[in-house]
């Protein structure tokens, strides 16, 4: 019986070792036919364990933020709610106006936080601070926690806010200034005081009732009179009655901000609400005061106050209440440009294609890399499909679907967790990490929306005429989880922190994690961003996802905006001549800098640019600025020759006028290395493709979120994409009507030299696109 026994037993283990998965290894989480990994694969290096955040702030931590350093370090280093500067410290928050101070010259706008601050908000019975921790935020404000000892501080400010709230316990508030500050408004008796401090205007805002002692010296006391609430406000002016109206509104503190956007396909807008929520702790206003960047008041038919502030982004306009409503123009976008080349065109773009199919790839190591060369692998195929070479197609499209589930899944052949190529999640700060990591994007958390978006591009495309492969069961939803590492809008969500990426207020993304500058955060790249935005627009059609494509399009949109308006200045508005720099180069919290990480000029323009795809038509929406930027460009190398990334520069000179470009790039082809995830057919296409399209129509838009209008000497070309399976008819802005078959192109042209009606589809037997007739009855 015993052995009977055993032998069963035996054979149970057995049943159930074969029962396991082959490819399960302990910490591998399935999703589909991919995989990612709770545990770190040998050799990566993780981020920090130490997050300085209180017990109150639970869930996965928010990186890539402007106010991020706060939770990296014990206390933290500059940040820039614009129109303040802040920084906590050991004596608690010093505070600055950059406005009066902003400075600039030939490489950048500077408005970065002194090393003396106008003044700083401590507490009598708690300093020096032990640290400053986060202790709460929302969509754009963060709650900093002091304490020492049984005394404590809490200050709250944010993004458009003049206002820093404070809640104390145990104490009451000390303002320290270097030098005793002129006070113009009030007396020791008076709650409220209006002060200047080294240039700089502010409002000291006491619960009623409180008193001050230390008036005539360089620290002020408040005595709260039994309560814990205060406030400070920059102020745009010394006059009493600005004093007086930032007071009515001094007592509602603000404790939440929230945004909420919407995609209007019938009128190709993006709606975008901001929401603060108060906490009243006297009298009757609700409301608060905040002021507004660019992109947003040129935006919003919200009423203004009459005060503005200066900043690194330009003027900052003002209004007041709960609420706040831009609405922006969605200019559409691509998933490659109209197939418009002639014979002789399309025999040169088949050289170029059939050199990149020739092309010796050892596969690179990290993220990065590996993510510019599916981008570049996206944009092959395309081109390759467009230019009838169903063969290289194949071969692009199988190389971007070997990268991507090998990347994809972390368990190799026998089941065990790879040594490289994999995702694997940090739950300590909610985040997905690729391995081997580059820029930081694993230690420092850097990047991830400028490195995964490329993968997220590449899928879209495979999406596009795959459908199976990416649905759930197969690699949807590993693609899906690169979307939620990057811009996650679930706010239950328990693995990733809302829009990681992306700032909802300040317009634009954040490259560092842990923004740990004197400078602030910053922004080298926000064309990066805009591909990752793509990647959600034309993933989210494929796949029938409205809410990732509708997401894609508000960030796409908004991004778009701040780009013209902060690395452009597309609109000619910047506010400070001396800065000679036709664009920027790195956008930081405390300056707009024409420098950046490289000395290359071609790379310190063309990081903006990168990667020139289809939806990279928002380049050619302001020609004349174009050519201004590629004037200034020139200027400062003294040639059209470059050593590094002429392919980019050719293909923005394109944006302004495609003729000169084509030829610089044909003069320039055979000695031409390109960027590491451009290629020369990509180069020539995009360029070839203006010169016969034109420049790009951002004013008329259209009912579907996949179009673009071109005018060249007069005449227009339509273009729409079809992703359904269905045929769509897609109304443009000006009443043209253009029918679009399932899974393809549909084209008008209109104008002189009207050639009819046409549309481009591809065959389902190879995928090429061909140009074909449009019946009338189909106009």
């Amino acid at each position: 019986m015993k052995r009977k026994g055993f032998a069963l037993m035996l054979a149970a283990c057995l049943v159930l070792l074969t029962s396991v998965p082959a490819s399960a290894f302990l910490g591998e989480q399935r999703l589909g036919a991919g995989s990612y990994s709770t545990l770190p694969p040998d050799g990566a290096k993780n981020a920090q364990t130490d997050i300085y955040r209180t017990e109150r702030m639970t869930g996965p931590m928010p990186t890539n933020r402007w106010w991020s350093s706060l939770a990296w370090k014990a206390y933290s280093e500059a940040q820039y709610p614009h129109p303040l500067a802040v920084k906590n410290e050991a004596n608690g928050l010093s505070i600055y106006a950059p406005g009066p101070r902003i400075q600039a010259h030939a490489s950048c706008v500077c408005g970065t936080m002194s090393d003396t601050p106008d003044f700083s908000v401590g507490h009598t019975g708690a300093s020096p601070f032990t640290a400053a921790s986060a202790d709460g935020y929302s969509d754009w404000f963060i709650n900093a926690r002091y304490e020492a000892g049984s005394g404590s501080m809490n200050a709250s400010y944010g993004l458009g806010s003049p206002y820093v709230y404070f809640m104390f316990h145990g104490g009451n508030p000390r303002i320290s200034f270097p030098a005793s500050p002129d006070i113009w408004s009030g007396d020791e008796r008076d709650p409220v005081l209006g002060i200047t401090a080294h240039g700089a205007h502010y409002g000291l805002f006491g619960p009623s009732g409180s008193t001050w002692d230390g008036i005539g010296t360089s620290t002020l006391t408040n005595h709260l009179n039994g309560k814990s609430y205060f406030a400070i406000a920059a102020l745009p002016d010394n006059r009493p009655e600005t004093l007086q109206q930032f007071r009515r509104y001094a007592y509602a503190h603000v404790t939440d901000t929230k945004v909420s956007w919407s995609y209007h396909a019938d009128q190709s807008e993006v709606e975008t609400i901001y929401t603060w929520t108060t906490s009243v702790k006297e009298g009757t206003e609700q409301g608060t005061i905040f002021a507004m960047y660019p992109h947003q008041w040129k935006h919003t038919d919200a009423a203004l106050l009459p005060f503005e502030y200066d900043s690194v982004r330009g003027v900052m306009k003002t209004g007041a209440g709960n609420s706040l409503r831009t609405v922006m123009k969605f200019t559409g976008v691509l998933p490659s440009l109209p197939f418009k080349l002639s014979a002789d065109e399309r025999a040169v773009l088949q050289g170029y294609v059939n050199e990149a199919q020739a092309e010796a790839y050892s596969g690179p190591a990290g993220t990065h890399q590996a993510g510019k060369r599916l981008g570049k692998l996206a944009a092959l195929a395309q081109i390759a499909e467009q230019a009838g070479d169903a063969a290289a197609a194949r071969q692009f499209r199988s190389g971007m679907k070997e990268m991507l589930q090998d990347w994809l899944k972390a368990s190799d052949d026998t089941g065990r967790l790879k040594r490289s190529k994999l995702f694997y999640y940090n739950d300590r700060w909610g985040a997905l990490i690729g391995y081997p990591a580059e820029n930081g994007s694993g230690t420092e958390l850097n990047d991830h929306h400028a490195q995964y978006g490329y993968f997220i591009r590449a899928a879209a495309e495979i999406a596009r005429i795959d459908s199976d492969w990416a649905s759930d069961g197969q690699w949807g939803k590993m693609v899906k989880l690169l979307i939620q590492d990057i811009a996650n809008a679930d706010r239950s969500d328990t693995r990733f922190p809302f829009l990681r990426g992306f700032d909802p207020y300040a317009g634009h993304s954040w490259q560092s994690g842990h923004g740990q500058f004197a400078d602030g955060n910053y922004s080298g790249s926000p064309s990066e961003a805009m591909n990752a935005w793509l990647g959600l627009i034309l993933w989210g059609e494929a796949a029938g996802d409205t809410r990732i494509r509708d997401l894609g399009i508000y960030m796409y949109t908004t991004e778009m905006n701040a780009i013209n308006e902060y690395w452009f200045d597309a609109y000619e508005t910047k506010q400070r001549q001396d800065f000679s720099r036709a664009s920027a180069s790195m956008v930081w919290g405390g300056k707009t800098a024409g420098s950046g990480w490289s000395n290359r000029l071609e790379q310190l323009y063309g990081t903006s640019w990168l990667p020139i795809t289809a939806a990279s038509l928002y380049l050619a929406h302001h020609p004349d600025y174009a050519d201004r930027n590629y004037a200034a460009l020139l200027a400062e190398n003294g040639s059209t020759s470059f050593n590094l990334w002429a392919d980019l520069v050719y293909m923005y000179r394109a944006a302004s006028d495609p003729e000169e470009a084509a030829s610089l790039f044909d003069a320039h082809a055979e000695t031409m290395t390109p960027e590491a995830g451009n290629s020369k057919a990509n180069a020539y296409y995009w360029i070839h493709s203006l010169k016969a399209l034109g420049h790009a129509v951002p004013a008329v838009t259209a009912d579907s979120p996949l179009y673009a209008v071109f005018n060249k000497d007069g005449s227009r070309t339509y273009a729409v994409y079809n992703m359904t399976n269905r045929p769509k008819t897609v109304t443009f802005s000006d009443g043209t009507k253009v029918k679009a078959e399932p899974l393809g192109f549909g084209i008008a042209f209109v104008g002189h030299g009207d050639r009819g009606n046409e549309k481009v589809r591809p065959e389902p037997d190879d995928g090429k696109f061909h140009i074909l007739p449009v019946p009338p009855h189909m106009e």
